[in-house]
């Protein structure tokens, strides 16, 4: 998730961040708790079930195996 955008409303992620997973490299290390994988799969959206941070594929990412 080294080129992940980060919005007001979501952080964006391109095909070649996948698999995104929570807490994200960006986040502070006081912030963390437990790492989990993010299903991307249903409308290119994800919502961390922890912190609540939504995830979303770029408009044209093209997913490769996930």
């Amino acid at each position: 998730m080294t080129q992940a955008a980060q919005t007001a409303s979501a952080i964006e992620l391109d095909g070649k961040d996948l698999p995104a997973y929570c807490p994200n490299p960006a986040m502070p290390i006081w912030s963390s708790h437990p790492r989990v994988f993010l299903e991307m799969s249903h409308g290119g959206e994800a919502k961390c079930p922890y912190c609540g941070t939504l995830y979303r594929l770029k408009a044209g990412a093209v997913v490769h195996g996930h």
